[in-house]
């Protein structure tokens, strides 16, 4: 088969297509025939070196993939050979085929193409997990969104909606701030031209909102303590602007009872992941079937081309989730 690896640790141009043999399903796992491949912010973190696979995990990147069944593990119950499915991988998704363990897979919804079936795993894994597994978001609550146009965000935006939540997002640039909008925001804020502080503060009254997802990290941290209300809850889930918050008052977080928490979906167990893949097939999936909270594809590439697809991806231009094109 085909697949594309990290040769070096570097830019883009170190990702290159290669030969390699078909790898095969433990008990517990599908063999999939790739057909679209999602590409994610952490594939550019494992590229660059910075977000190493854990030990005795494939270097391959590719976090989500979608495609047919073509061999089952002795284990596995509820597959068969054929079956068009979805699933959150723990690594090698830029291949022709790939192992999932089979309680991360997922049937394809009714009327979702596999080209957007393969922007659904990691995305809405990563969002369940987080705002309402972790964060307890409840309907009527307030929610900051940072980055309400990348992949997580307008997941997040649209999950929101449904579920009742108000939903504040940052961006920038006109054509942004008018998806965000679209997705589900109730307001959008240009972060190069509006303090997001001010606004949260306004929006809800001088309140601050109960919970906030963020993706900034470090850089954004002292202004996101000053914008959540007391009992708010800080999500961390990406450390765009740095990994060490530059000045941190302790007494603020004492005074407002807040609770910051942060996880990531590669640490977490087959187990944890299994748990949240049940949870999304309950609550979320008769959205996807019903044909709401459907994820937008930007740009897709075919697979030999991910080295262009990583591009756009740090070009921050992207609105929506990026795909390779794998088989048909």
């Amino acid at each position: 088969m085909q697949r594309v690896e990290i040769t070096r640790f570097g830019g883009p141009e170190v990702l290159q297509a290669r030969q390699a043999p078909v790898p095969a399903p433990s008990p517990d796992e599908l063999l999939i025939r790739v057909q679209a491949a999602g590409v994610n912010r952490p594939d550019v973190m494992q590229r660059t070196g910075t977000y190493p696979m854990p030990p005795g995990v494939t270097p391959i990147p590719g976090l989500e993939v979608a495609g047919r069944v073509v061999a089952v593990g002795e284990r596995v119950t509820g597959f068969q050979v054929g079956d068009l499915v979805c699933g959150l991988t723990e690594g090698g998704g830029y291949a022709e085929y790939c192992v999932v363990p089979a309680t991360q897979a997922l049937p394809v919804p009714s009327n979702v193409d596999v080209l957007h079936a393969a922007a659904i795993p990691e995305t809405f894994f990563t969002v369940w997990a987080n705002v309402f597994q972790r964060g307890h978001i409840a309907p009527g609550s307030t929610l900051l969104v940072h980055g309400g146009t990348s992949g997580i965000g307008s997941t997040t935006l649209m999950l929101a909606k449904e579920f009742g939540i108000r939903t504040l997002a940052t961006d920038s640039g006109a054509d942004k701030l008018a998806a965000a909008l679209r997705f589900g925001a109730q307001e959008a804020i240009d972060y190069a031209e509006c303090d997001f502080v001010e606004v949260a503060r306004e929006w809800t009254g001088g309140r601050g909102v109960d919970a906030i997802l963020d993706i900034v990290g470090g850089a954004y941290f002292e202004r996101n303590v000053a914008a959540l209300a007391k009992d708010g809850r800080l999500l961390l889930i990406g450390f765009l602007g740095g990994e060490v918050a530059p000045s941190v008052n302790l007494l603020t977080l004492a005074v407002k009872r807040l609770t910051v928490t942060g996880s990531t979906l590669r640490a977490r167990s087959v187990d944890e992941k299994a748990e949240i893949a049940r949870d999304l097939q309950a609550k979320v999936w008769p959205l996807l079937e019903a044909g709401r909270c459907l994820p937008t594809v930007h740009a897709q590439f075919p697979l030999e081309r991910a080295a262009d697809a990583h591009r756009l991806m740090e070009s921050g231009s992207h609105i929506g989730k990026i795909i390779l094109r794998v088989a048909g």
